[in-house]
């Protein structure tokens, strides 16, 4: 499923937050927004889930305007792993992830149960199923998570830094499993090798605009990323994959 945003705007309180944003991911492609704090990365993914109305602007999928179709029809296309995410009550893992199964009319008992545990044995959590919610790490929840927006069975997936609280393992293995899952995914992602090593293409965003777009080797140059994110960037390969990665260092003081 394609989706598409087209000159999406979002102000709030006087001050325009993004600003005009065009952007594209093709069916199956992993498209990561990247940029700085408060460049407006959640703002956006937030139009896209429909958790925020924008000013101005459409979000589409396969040609559809999101914000027209009912809630049950966009849950059962397009699921969300915001930033930050609460629970009041203290559901167990497995209730948590069934909570994916939801926006389904045809579900079956049966069926929710052998898809949910799929969901859960990819994201290697099977063994919290009975575990209160509000007792695991921060990284178990996050995985949890990624847990229940799979069971969802989407067609779209949209994650806001879906690698908080991850070691550096469970990194590697979330973004890994969002990319060979054959989904359409946006991602906002802080960490650029990340970024560069799982994303087909890459928007930056900065104050609100997009400022550069295209595949990881062609966007993340030393000159845009000391413009953007004031770090003066030293682009080498991966000696075994041959993969861009990137060290960084502080920009030496101006004269």
């Amino acid at each position: 499923m394609r989706l598409d945003l087209e000159g999406i705007t979002v102000e709030a309180g006087g001050a325009r937050l993004v600003d005009d944003i065009r952007l594209t991911a093709d069916s199956g492609a992993f498209v990561g927004l990247v940029g700085p704090n408060g460049s407006g990365k959640s703002t956006l993914l937030r139009t896209v889930y429909r958790a925020l109305r924008p000013a101005g602007g459409v979000v589409r999928l396969d040609g559809q305007d999101v914000h027209t179709m009912p809630a049950r029809a966009a849950a059962r296309v397009l699921a969300a792993l915001p930033q930050e995410s609460s629970a009041e009550f203290d559901f167990t893992v497995a209730e948590v992830v069934a909570m994916g199964r939801l926006p389904h009319r045809d579900r079956t008992a049966a069926a929710d149960r052998a898809i949910c545990a799929q969901a859960m044995a990819r994201t290697g959590v099977g063994h919290l199923a009975d575990r209160g919610f509000l007792a695991l790490s921060g990284g178990e929840k996050q995985r949890v998570l990624v847990a229940r927006a799979l069971a969802q069975q989407p067609r779209v997936l949209v994650l806001d830094e879906p690698t908080n609280h991850l070691d550096i393992a469970h990194q590697l293995d979330v973004l890994s499993l969002v990319r060979e899952s054959g989904l359409t995914v946006l991602a906002a992602l802080h960490d650029l090798n990340l970024a560069a090593a799982h994303c087909d293409v890459l928007y930056v965003i900065a104050d609100g605009r997009i400022v550069a777009s295209g595949p990881p080797h062609d966007v993340l140059r030393s000159g845009l990323l000391a413009e953007v994110f004031g770090v003066r960037a030293h682009p080498v390969r991966h000696p075994e994959t041959g993969a861009l990665h990137i060290l960084f260092d502080r920009l030496p003081p101006s004269a």
